[in-house]
């Protein structure tokens, strides 16, 4: 239901600071709260029990911002808990977190939220405006040694302004539509969330900002309080980290929307380095879920004792979401990565779609674009990935002057250097899909070098700009970012700009998009801006997964259907997480491997959500 309030003026207390309060908040504001949209988790749903899963690697911080953050535990401080507000995952209407309701200025640039005056943090403080107004000086302290946010709270976000102690507005710098501003103050990568300026007070009373001069490394393995239900409880450097539900009174559950989810107590992840070494413990009982998305492990390696007695149970369900960035990353401030013939000789000796038939058992999907999918008007419309074509290939680095022809196949030019380039990636998986390239792209004269760097160390590693090629899928939001991946000033260390690509031209185009109101024109310079990318061949488009798959011991249940939309892990605490574990199931399940009793086989496909 839409509500509407007519607020009396406020006397002007102060100009707009972010330490005082605000001038009036403006009458006949028309606030919204969408609370008669359908729930998703089950009552059936029971409290308890402890979540073992694991990690490839120990992370190597537990900062949610700065250095190295990006690969570690942020979902659980940063990406995964509540923001002001959140997208239904079925209906896509904005519904309840922190704030209770908000409304929108005539400007197209403002919009006002009423938090809800029972949050609290993990560690019992209250969420007041002030966290909001701590969180702008955050962001934009240079202390946090992190330009992507400094960047997106100075020149994405003007202001933050409090009018009392549960009511702000945020406003943005440039003219949005409702609907763009909601998703600009509420991607959860975008980090707008408040900050608990009581946990990152100073250790020195002199720092001009309000932010800590030593706050990497102060902050480096300390877990920050959290408004979510879960807090970082037990930290075993290198071993395993343990999270804590805050309890059954956790302020969220006055929200319908969050009633019944979140039901496990305690979440453990160890470090497991292998994943097959993961499995096997998984199959021993010692972890709860395993993911098994992979094609060998779904269709070879759930075929064991414990699948076929029925302990454990097999899950594939298909969702909605949209389909970030990906696929082999091009740096091009590498040498002979700034030719775009070589580029374009690259991007058609890359046998993507032959890689998904032959390896990945025609499971996965090719993505059209290299920057992703599943963003409406915003999309080219009939794009296809350039088709696996070496004879294409082969003219365009000729046209670099990769004209000779080595000992071994590879081609060369007339300095004696040979087309060869290292790919990056990060998950030993990947092995046999990068593999699959090389061999391929031999057809056209060039060498793939396999540089498999282990776990965050790999993510480190790309945004450092020390890479080549970059095997590499990022997370994507509804409204595509640009000047993240593409813009000049982003082009350095430590962001993701991964191409390390510079354009005047570029730089005009996203400019233009980032000021746009009117969206049908946004759109319109999107797909000039996906036009460009093409033609420049950045970026190799990759393979999209539209679904999740997963093995899980039979204790651990999930409303019916299991899926919405925009479910991406079934058995995650940061995702929806409407499962729960079955104690008594547990029980007799444990009971019944001990006297040699078995059960049916279960496999679940949920199509509910298949387009």
């Amino acid at each position: 239901m839409n509500m509407k309030f007519t607020f009396p003026a406020l006397a002007v207390m102060a100009a707009l600071t972010h330490s005082a309060y605000a001038a009036d908040l403006p009458a006949d504001l028309e606030w919204i709260s969408n609370m008669n949209e359908p729930l998703f988790a089950s009552p059936e749903a029971k409290f308890g029990g402890t979540l073992r899963t694991y990690m490839a690697s120990f992370p190597q911080t537990l900062r949610s911002v700065g250095p190295d953050a990006n690969s570690g535990l942020r979902h659980y401080f940063m990406d995964g808990v509540p923001k002001l507000a959140a997208r239904h995952p079925n209906t896509g209407k904005w519904i309840p977190q922190l704030a209770e309701s908000w409304a929108f200025n005539e400007d197209n640039q403002t919009v006002y939220f009423k938090l809800n005056p029972k949050a609290k943090w993990s560690d019992g403080e209250k969420v007041t405006a002030d966290d909001y107004l701590f969180m702008l000086k955050y962001y934009r302290s240079k202390d946090i040694i992190d330009p992507w946010y400094n960047d997106f709270f100075t020149e994405k976000i003007e202001d933050v302004v409090k009018f009392d102690e549960y009511t702000i507005a945020i406003k943005s710098a440039v003219k949005k539509s409702h609907d763009e501003l909601m998703v600009q103050i509420n991607l959860p990568s975008n980090g707008l969330q408040p900050r608990p300026e009581h946990f990152f007070k100073p250790q020195k009373d002199d720092n001009k900002d309000g932010i800590d001069d030593n706050f990497v490394r102060r902050y480096n393995f300390k877990g920050e309080p959290t408004t979510g239900p879960y807090f970082m409880d037990k930290v075993e450097k290198g071993k395993s980290v343990t999270f804590k539900h805050v309890g059954q009174d956790w302020w969220g559950y006055g929200n319908p929307y969050y009633q019944h989810r979140y039901n496990v107590e305690r979440v453990r992840i160890t470090v497991i380095r292998d994943s097959d070494i993961a499995m096997k413990h998984f199959e021993k009982g010692n972890l709860d879920v395993f993911g098994v998305i992979l094609p060998n492990l779904w269709h070879d390696k759930t075929n064991t004792q414990p699948y076929k007695d029925g302990y454990i149970d097999k899950f594939w369900g298909y969702n909605q979401v949209v389909q970030g960035a990906g696929g082999l990353w091009m740096n091009t401030a590498q040498p002979l990565l700034n030719d775009r013939n070589v580029r374009a000789g690259i991007t058609y000796a890359t046998d993507f779609d032959g890689m998904i038939s032959n390896v990945l058992r025609g499971d996965y999907v090719r993505k059209p674009h290299g920057l992703g999918s599943g963003h409406g008007g915003y999309d080219l419309p009939d794009v296809k990935a350039p088709k696996f074509d070496p004879e294409q290939a082969a003219k365009y680095f000729e046209q670099a002057g990769f004209t000779q022809i080595g000992p071994d196949g590879i081609r060369m030019n007339s300095k004696g250097e040979r087309l060869s380039f290292g790919i990056t990636y990060g998950y030993q998986p990947n092995t046999p899909r990068i593999a699959y390239l090389k061999e391929q792209a031999k057809q056209a004269g060039l060498e793939f070098t396999l540089n498999l760097v282990d776990g965050s160390s790999a993510f480190k590693y790309v945004l450092e700009k020390k890479h080549q090629l970059a095997f590499l899928t990022m997370g994507g939001g509804e409204i595509p970012a640009y000047w993240e991946y593409l813009h000049s000033d982003n082009a350095k260390p430590q962001t993701n700009n991964h191409t390390n690509y510079q354009s005047p031209e570029m730089d005009k185009l996203i400019n233009a998009y980032l000021a746009e109101f009117d969206v049908a024109k946004k759109q319109d310079i999107s797909h000039d801006i996906l036009k460009k990318v093409s033609d420049e061949f950045l970026i190799v488009p990759g393979y999209m997964v539209p679904y999740t798959r997963e093995a899980y011991w039979r204790w651990m249940k999930y409303p019916t259907p299991g899926m919405t939309k925009q479910t991406e892990v079934m058995f995650s605490v940061v995702d929806l997480a409407t499962f729960w574990i079955d104690e008594k199931v547990k029980k007799e399940t444990l009971a019944a491997m001990d006297k040699g009793q078995t059960f049916d086989p279960v496999t679940v496909i949920d199509d509910t959500y298949k387009l």
